[in-house]
């Protein structure tokens, strides 16, 4: 185990003292010794459900600790509040950001601590121009490129990112935690992340990094410490600890990384795109003339950077994206009109990319959302009355054959559940209904190694019972270790269909840059 002593050092800039947090039937954190050195990356690692971003939030305010204490540069100190820890010089970029859509980028920046000025020395008024310029030199600082005056619902991912990064380098944070900073980034946004976390450190800041990528940590952390179950398993020097290492402390047991996939077997065609085109609201073109097909027993996987189409096109197979020209046929059929449900009920299985906005019910409880596909049938229901019961039985059993961890099992309100367990019950139910076609969007997203592989696993076992699988992923890695077919799409379009073992890593990159067309 690694050394989880605790000293009395001006060099730390935070201590954790017993701490420890209870939600009601789940103790989140168990009596957590830790001591961070100032000007050190300190990565926390563990399953999702571990306790990370628990223990995070009662740094930065959001939850108050059941026991223990903490200690912020020496002095024991309690913070009630996200503004008491920002009071005490310590931010934090949330997993979700905490931006108001239609606000500027300043506006944001400055929201809670907005810069008065008097006109005449009379009449206050917000400087918003001073602020601007303020945070165009921070900007230029630390490597931030955004335009103050942007409105945030017209950036992208990765620039709202940097705004939440601003905020906390505006109110002069100097602890700064990132959770999960890269869970919804392109490769080259997390290289680019990456080196600011860096550029951070060299001035003077120190960085808390939660993460599941243990490829990240042994890139930046120094140190890292890892948890289970709500315990802390030790703390360890990241350059001595190698990722096998770190894996199976987070799970208790040796991880494999290589996903086993025997030889393919195809069948029919199961899905068939044909020349089709999909609109945005404002009538602009997402997805131009795509066609392709998947076969039964197949993983047809697309690549591409962010923004490309690809997420268009999965909404307008699931019926959730306006087509504007082309055909879907599944098993033959014409469903290109078909309602969600219809489409659920003719074959087709969906786990989206927003998993809050599409794939669940967050007030809902867990046992709803696993049935929230055919409640309004056998066993769930009988003559329109439903049946406790059963809600309650189907999710006692994928909660034991998927490992979701909820604290009160399937009467766990989904909102409260960590970011991968709410996606390990949307692959849960969706697997469950036993589809010919299942489309899978960014499947691995924000989860740990151990659920990362198992999700892999269940992709290719469902692949192995002759399901066609639609695989859209951001992680290239993913993508080469699952697909047998890989088309890559770029500026809305499909520029390659190969067989996976045609195409090298730098081949689909270049076509994902669109550097390369044929």
């Amino acid at each position: 185990m690694g050394d989880t002593t605790l000293r009395a050092d001006d060099n730390y800039i935070l201590e954790l003292r017993g701490v420890t947090k209870r939600f009601p039937g789940v103790v989140a954190n168990d009596k957590i010794d830790l001591a961070i050195r100032k000007g050190e990356i300190f990565a926390l690692l563990g399953e999702n459900g571990a306790g990370k971003s628990t223990l995070a939030s009662m740094v930065f305010g959001m939850y108050e600790p059941d026991e223990g204490e903490m200690i912020v540069r020496g002095v024991p100190t309690h913070i009630a509040s996200p503004q008491e820890a920002v009071d005490h010089d310590i931010g934090m970029v949330h997993q979700h950001f905490k931006l108001i859509s239609n606000y500027t980028v300043t506006e944001n920046i400055v929201l809670g601590d907005e810069p008065l000025r008097r006109l005449g020395g009379i009449l206050p008024y917000i400087d918003l121009k001073g602020a601007e310029k303020k945070i165009e030199e921070l900007s230029r600082n630390y490597g931030l490129e955004v335009d103050p005056r942007a409105v945030i619902e017209d950036i992208g991912v990765s620039t709202q990112q940097r705004v939440e990064i601003l905020k906390m380098l505006y109110r002069n944070a100097e602890l700064l935690i990132f959770d999960e900073p890269t869970a919804m980034l392109t490769p080259q946004e997390i290289e680019h992340l990456l080196n600011i976390i860096r550029e951070l450190r060299e001035s003077g800041k120190t960085i808390i990094l939660i993460t599941h990528k243990l490829e990240e940590v042994k890139q930046v952390a120094d140190r890292c410490a890892v948890l289970r179950e709500g315990r802390l398993v030790g703390v360890f020097d990241v350059a001595t600890t190698s990722t096998a290492e770190m894996a199976a402390m987070m799970v208790g047991r040796e991880i494999t990384f290589d996903t086993e996939k025997p030889p393919a077997r195809f069948g029919d065609v199961v899905l068939q795109v044909e020349d089709l085109t999909v609109e945005d609201a404002n009538k602009f073109a997402r997805v131009s003339d795509v066609s392709f097909k998947v076969r039964a027993g197949e993983i047809f996987a697309i690549a591409g950077v962010m923004g490309n189409g690809q997420v268009e096109l999965a909404n307008a197979i699931a019926g959730l994206a306006h087509i504007k020209a082309g055909t879907i046929r599944l098993n033959g059929a014409d469903i290109t009109r078909y309602s969600v449900r219809k489409r659920a009920l003719a074959g087709v299985s969906y786990i989206p990319e927003d998993r809050h906005g599409v794939g669940l019910i967050l007030d809902f409880p867990l046992q709803h959302n696993l049935a929230m596909k055919s409640y309004f049938d056998e066993p769930f229901s009988s003559h329109g009355v439903l049946k406790a019961a059963e809600f309650e039985d189907h999710a006692a059993r994928l909660i034991d054959e998927y490992d979701i961890r909820a604290g009160r099992a399937g009467r766990s309100m989904t909102r409260d559940m960590s970011g991968g367990n709410q996606q390990k019950a949307i692959v849960a139910r969706e697997v469950e209904e036993n589809s010919d076609l299942m489309i899978f969007v960014q499947p691995t997203r924000g989860l740990d190694i151990g659920a990362t592989m198992a999700i892999r696993e269940r992709i290719v076992e469902q692949r192995q019972r002759g399901k066609a699988i639609l695989l859209i992923s951001l992680e290239l890695d993913e993508v080469l270790a699952l697909a047998d077919t890989i088309g890559v799409m770029y500026g809305g379009r499909i520029l390659k269909i190969a067989p996976a073992c045609e195409l090298t890593r730098s081949q689909v990159g270049e076509y994902m840059m669109g550097v390369k067309r044929s």
